[in-house]
């Protein structure tokens, strides 16, 4: 036992020794110990501030998952430029004859549909038709412009958007269209900065509203907003759908001078008596399946007419999701190339000092250290330049994060995971690429070393 403690107390006593050495050694040559560093610390920054991009990447695709809700399927009128219906319908009659040219009529995205998909499809959980107009809005003065969302009490649970202040829209009010809303953060301060909204009233256009509710503030990036299609909640005016076909207007419904422009080509307003149809599906395992029968559906209920677009925002995301992946991986491995690069400049280095340093090797050989002791020397060495470039290139890569937030305006989240991995790779480089110098400096025989000048 007394042995097994002496034994210890020389090994720990000789790796101390070692370790003095070391640090001596590297302290010696201050500059060329930093040269030596350069390439870790680059490597070691550029790999934490890829990682952190990344994961900002990833956290920004998580909220507009959350934004544009669980399980959803977005259905809204097909934009065409002007004259498309033209060259397209031609197209067909060169295709198909004159005998065949016969137009087919659809009477664009509307309530029925919403209804339709509702009743008949088994998987779907909730339906959020939406129908927008751009209003001029006026309260005690005070005018601005917004827009106004005819929705039903659907919509806020399909968003996951909260009432911040007032109540939701009730029975009565919904089935008789009554001339309440229910306004957003941004209407608030515009108009009610320093009051309660609630009970006061909003003119909209030539309508009065009465104020019943103000949902909880949401962000929306402006890159779900225009390739997601998700409206910025804060900046609408709320109101029950049944109210804003009844009182302000129904675009379905055709008299004579609409038919009219329309064959003049002079209208360029939609008639899609909705703008939006969102659709919740029970379980994430039957989007596809819910989404193929839904074209299905629409394309019978529109007369083969495919004048609306179905659009599945989760596999949106999953699909930018899987190509930010493969950037921030191209950019890890193109950042992991300076850690090898920085692993080669210190094998160099210490070889080089291995050249320097063969009399000093000679004498400790010859005083009694074994080959042992000499390869944990130099391994020791190259071990504390990699690791003080690690710390280094860690601390320059949580600045770099930040400058990138800030000037670029790109998000980036710094993990824990991110500092030890590079910590730990950091360590072993300098291990990996001390060890070659280290054996180098072992195998020098004594009695040549002692002689070399």
């Amino acid at each position: 036992m007394k042995y097994q403690q002496f034994f210890i107390k020389k090994e720990t006593n000789r790796f101390s020794y070692i370790l003095n050495i070391a640090f001596e050694a590297v302290l010696a040559n201050k500059f060329r110990s930093m040269l030596t560093a350069l390439g870790i610390i680059f490597g070691v920054a550029a790999v934490i501030a890829m990682m952190a991009i990344g994961n900002g990447a990833q956290q920004e695709i998580l909220e507009q998952i959350k934004l544009v809700g669980v399980n959803n399927i977005i259905i809204s009128p097909k934009v065409e430029k002007k004259g498309d219906n033209k060259q397209n319908s031609e197209s067909t009659d060169n295709q198909e004859g004159l005998n065949n040219s016969k137009k087919k009529y659809s009477p664009g995205l509307t309530i029925k549909d919403a209804e339709s998909i509702k009743a008949i499809l088994p998987t779907v959980k909730l339906v959020s038709p939406e129908v927008i107009y751009e209003t001029s809005i006026i309260q005690d003065g005070k005018s601005s412009n917004a827009k106004i969302s005819g929705v039903t009490p659907d919509y806020f649970k399909v968003f996951n958007l909260e009432i911040a202040q007032g109540e939701m829209f009730n029975q009565e009010q919904l089935i008789e269209g009554k001339q309440v809303c229910i306004i957003g953060q941004v209407i608030k301060s515009k108009l009610f900065a320093k009051e309660d909204p609630i009970g006061k009233y909003i003119k909209c256009d030539n309508i009065w509203f009465k104020v019943i509710g103000v949902i909880q503030a949401k962000n929306v990036t402006q890159s779900a907003s225009e390739n997601l299609g998700i409206s910025e909640y804060n900046e609408f005016i709320y109101t029950p759908l049944q109210t804003l076909l009844l009182r302000y207007k129904d675009r379905s419904l055709i008299n004579a001078a609409i038919l009219r422009s329309d064959e003049n080509g002079e209208d360029d307003e939609s008639h899609n008596q909705i703008d939006k149809i969102t659709i919740q599906v029970d379980d994430s395992k039957n989007v596809k399946a819910t989404t193929e029968i839904l074209t299905q559906m629409m394309k019978r209920r529109h007369a083969g007419v495919e004048d609306y677009e179905i659009k599945v925002p989760e596999l949106l995301l999953k699909q930018e999701q899987k190509t930010k992946d493969i950037f921030n991986i191209v950019l890890g491995a193109i950042a992991s190339i300076s850690l090898i690069v920085g692993g080669i400049g210190i094998m160099n280095i210490m070889l080089a000092s291995v050249m320097e340093r063969i009399r000093e090797i000679g004498v400790r050989l010859a005083l009694g250290a074994t080959k042992r002791d000499v390869i944990a020397q130099f391994l020791s060495e190259a071990t504390m330049i990699s690791l003080s470039g690690g710390i280094v290139g860690i601390m320059l890569g949580i600045v770099l994060a930040k400058i990138i937030t800030k000037v670029a305006g790109i998000l980036t989240i710094i993990s824990p995971l991110s500092i030890i991995v590079s910590f730990f790779v950091s360590a072993t480089v300098g291990i990996l690429f001390g060890y070659m110098p280290a054996r180098k400096a072992a195998m020098q025989d004594p009695v040549s070393s002692l002689r070399h000048e």
